[in-house]
């Protein structure tokens, strides 16, 4: 098959980052539908109406010599039946070599009265740069790439009763709309259903309902699922941890009900063995309004506005330890993890704190890669990202920087390649054109290395507030714009040509170690700053120009650029580096972080970027 095709049309293999099927025009019901590539499998999810769809996180690798088929299973009168839809692969492959385009497109098959769109790409986290020196050498693999196949979703069990707000939950802590786990069919159990969202396919769901008096059957069916999930091998199918929701009561209410304080007891008792239960008491916005409305004119007095809310805030603590905390820890054991959160704008930071103890949880009693797909998971908290991806990359190839041979033959953007597929991976946008692994915005987060390296050198021992620096640069930038639809401009290299030391062939220099500092350390300063402009809405190139070029103007930038040279003439990371320390390193990424509720302030500030019409990587007249 691939001696049809002329070798220079399609130098590299294609990569699919989604998948989508219409089939609105159909009158069959369809019940689900798999798609094949080579000797993978996987499931199509159902997303909205009558379409279904696929993300692939990071992107499949598709070659001219793989079979690729989607099957689509529907109900009829008697049974059901099976479509087979095939695709050829070398048309796919001509009809994308033919477009000269090297960002992200689309292929369009219509099968019936069903339409299939695949998402492909040439260049992605996976392809090898031509001119590259790795010649036979092994291929570096992104560490993300193991983890994922070991564990590719957060598995988690929601338990609470209708108006707790579990929902609500789920959708602010994973950045997802309408989470439920149940497909609303009555007499049907759903705790072995599973939701996964088609905006964030790093977590699965399990609903159930609370223990209601008289919910024996419940109590039962939630003990069984929990101890089948524990027997079962393999980590991606076992729970990862399980969140049980009270709204707060009122003062002299009853939080535990029997079945509550039977299941409890279990756990205090070992009997449901090693999976995190954490306790969730929802609606903490409700009880300070209640605290609020009932503190008596006389104990606020000329207090401040501040001391007026410590003192709700401390009133409310103390009713929470005597109806919640002190009935939890009678039947929990003292040590029971518990948080108190609320959904509203104003107290996101809860979340954040629910999502680290959670974290913190799975990563003692179930295992690492389950906590690092915790991490990815949620979409709250910015600093778990950063220590995700420090953590992911200390595994293995950030130990190569100075001191192995892992890199060995290998051309630097080959190098950095691995690096940027694992950091964008664990940040987990809602990115479902492959944006962030595009070459577009590799060579651009290539060429800001290069870039700043012109002009003054900052103050290496200046230390700038990153987050109050960027949200400046961003009202900037958007507040210079001609009109709300002009193009940003970013002013680094935006296309395919990349500054000439990528093509380099790796070599243990303080020059090669310099540049995979800033390039780490700048994108994940870039992916930082698109988290607090996004708020979880699905990318655009639009978005990630703005990201790219508030971080460019911004003073950080040149701080941190500074900052890593200084290490180079003091000649410690080097050494140091041959002995594996790379605390200093670390250090100063962490320096950067903003912290959650540092994120809700800073977000107030920031103009409304706006859900325009996308608009390419270059303008046309730059």
């Amino acid at each position: 098959m691939a001696s049809s095709l002329h070798a220079s049309t399609v130098p590299y293999p294609l990569h699919i980052s989604g998948l989508s099927v219409d089939f609105s025009k159909s009158a069959k019901n369809v019940e689900s539908a798999q798609v094949r590539i080579g000797k993978s499998h996987a499931p199509v999810e159902r997303a909205t109406g009558k379409t279904l769809q696929l993300i692939f996180y990071p992107p499949m690798k598709l070659s001219i010599e793989d079979s690729f088929s989607l099957h689509v299973r529907h109900s009829t009168w008697f049974r059901m039946k099976t479509v087979g839809i095939q695709f050829d692969t070398e048309d796919i492959f001509r009809v994308f070599g033919a477009s000269g385009e090297l960002e992200t497109r689309e292929y369009t098959k219509v099968h019936k009265n069903f339409t299939v769109i695949v998402e492909l790409s040439r260049n992605t986290a996976t392809e090898v740069l031509a001119g590259s020196s790795s010649g036979g050498s092994q291929e570096l693999q992104p560490t993300t790439d193991e983890i994922i196949r070991i564990c590719p979703r957060f598995r988690i069990l929601v338990i609470g009763n209708t108006g707790v707000g579990k929902t609500s939950l789920i959708n602010h802590a994973f950045g997802v709309e309408n989470a439920t786990a149940s497909h609303n069919k009555p007499g049907e159990a759903t705790i072995d259903n599973e939701f996964i969202s088609p905006q964030n396919n790093r977590f699965v769901l399990h609903d159930s309902k609370g223990f209601e008096p008289g919910g024996e059957d419940n109590f039962k069916t939630v003990q069984d699922f929990i101890d089948r999930r524990g027997k079962m091998p393999d980590l991606k199918n076992q729970l990862h941890a399980v969140w049980l929701c009270f709204e707060i009561p009122r003062a002299g209410g009853r939080l535990l009900e029997t079945g509550t304080e039977a299941f409890l007891t279990l756990k205090r008792d070992g009997k449901l063995g090693k999976i995190p239960i954490v306790v969730v008491l929802t609606k903490y916005d409700m009880l300070l309004d209640r605290v609020d409305r009932t503190l008596h004119h006389s104990s606020i007095g000329r207090l401040s506005e501040d001391d007026v809310n410590k003192l709700i805030k401390t009133t409310a603590d103390a009713e929470l330890q005597d109806v919640c905390i002190g009935p939890l820890k009678k039947f929990a054991g003292p040590d029971i993890p518990h948080a108190t959160i609320s959904t509203e704008d104003c107290h996101k930071e809860t979340l954040a704190c629910l999502i680290r103890m959670t974290e913190n949880c799975v990563r003692q009693h179930v295992a690492t890669e389950a906590s690092v797909m915790t991490s990815m998971a949620q979409r709250v908290d910015p600093g778990l990202n950063i220590q995700a991806s420090i953590e992911v990359g200390k595994k293995k190839y950030w130990k190569a920087l100075a001191s192995s041979t892992i890199f060995k033959d290998h051309s630097m953007w080959d190098c950095l390649r691995v690096l940027h597929t694992d950091i964008v991976a664990v940040w987990n946008f809602n990115d479902p054109r492959g944006y962030l692994y595009s070459p577009e915005f590799r060579t651009l987060m290539a060429n800001m290395v290069n870039e700043l390296d012109v002009g003054p050198t900052a103050d290496p021992t200046r230390n700038i507030a990153f987050g109050l620096s960027i949200v400046g640069t961003i009202s900037g930038i958007l507040s210079a714009l001609a009109g709300p639809a002009a193009p940003i401009v970013v002013p680094i290299v935006a296309s395919i040509v990349i500054a000439n030391w990528v093509y380099e062939a790796y070599q243990r220099s303080c020059a090669a170690l310099q540049r995979f500092m800033k390039y780490i350390i700048d994108l994940t300063l870039v992916l930082q700053t698109l988290y607090l402009v996004s708020e979880n809405q699905e990318l655009t190139r639009r978005t990630i120009k703005l990201a790219i070029k508030s971080y460019h103007e911004s003073p950080t930038s040149r701080a941190v650029h500074a900052r890593i040279q200084e290490y180079d003439r003091q000649s410690t990371f080097l050494e140091r580096a041959d002995r594996g320390s790379l605390d200093r390193f670390v250090q100063l990424i962490q320096s950067y972080s903003i912290s959650r509720e540092e994120m809700s302030g800073l977000r107030v500030d920031i103009p409304v970027v706006g859900s325009l019409p996308d608009e390419p990587w270059e303008d046309e007249k730059t």
